[in-house]
Order: C-alpha cells, then sequence, then structure tokens
C-alpha cells in the first residue's frame, strides 16, 4: 500500500516511522475493514475519522469512495452523493446490507473485482450524480 499524501513534513510532525511508499498493513485499516469492525461492534465508530469528522458516517464514506475508486471514478473527500451520507443523516436496513457487501468484497479487491465493478455498475446508490456533477 502507498499513502501519497504523507510527505516529509507531515511524516516528521505526526511522527510517521513507516515508508509510505509500502505501508505495513498494520498500519492501515481499508474502509472495508473498518466496517467491518464498526458493524460487528468491535471498535468504537469515533476512533475513525478526522479532526470533528469522526464515526460511523466518515467510514462509510470511505467505504463508498474506495469502491469508486476501484471502478475508476475517483472522487475528493469533500465529493459525495448517494451512498455518501452527512452524519445527521439515517441509513436504511438496505443500505446497510449494501454497505456490508461493499466492505466484504472491498477487503480483497483483485479477488473480487469482477464482482465489485459489476455492483457498482448495477446498482445506482453507487453511481448517482448530483445534477451539477458533468
Amino acid at each position: 500500500m502507498v499513502d501519497a499524501q504523507l510527505d516529509q513534513f507531515q511524516r516528521d510532525g505526526l511522527k510517521i516511522t513507516f515508508d509510505p511508499l509500502d505501508v505495513p498493513p498494520d498500519q492501515f485499516i481499508s474502509g472495508g475493514r473498518a466496517w467491518q469492525l464498526i458493524r460487528s461492534g468491535g471498535v468504537n465508530p469515533n476512533s475513525f475519522g478526522i479532526f470533528d469528522w469522526r464515526g460511523q458516517w466518515f467510514v462509510q464514506n470511505d467505504l463508498v469512495r474506495d469502491l469508486l475508486a476501484l471502478n475508476k471514478i475517483e472522487l475528493l473527500p469533500w465529493d459525495g452523493w448517494g451512498l455518501m451520507v452527512e452524519p445527521e443523516d439515517g441509513v436504511s436496513t438496505d443500505d446497510l446490507t449494501l454497505l456490508d457487501r461493499i466492505a466484504a468484497l472491498t477487503i480483497d479487491p483483485d479477488a473480487a473485482f469482477d464482482d465489485i465493478r459489476a455492483l457498482c455498475a448495477s446498482d445506482p446508490r453507487l453511481h448517482k450524480r448530483p445534477e451539477w456533477w458533468a
């Protein structure tokens, strides 16, 4: 794994000791794994996030962004639509089922790549864009 955002300034300030061009598996939790940890009750959702943006909604948005990136739809952190939500938004049972499936597939994207592509193409909740999106 690679973290292209960690420059030397951030590495020094955050006391990062690993090489950001070779991130060890124990130093990063993917959106899918974080989602599964939250849903199983294994961790407090507020342990994920940055600054004041924390919780299950934050992980949910990263999970969807991960799926979209695997489908060549790359978003900025503040982009959001469809299943990407605000902290006060609710999530339906059907949406939770879909998010659980996304998490399971994205844990090992190489093994599930065809399923990931098919899911993204078939479910409008994953690629529904706002009207302003060109």
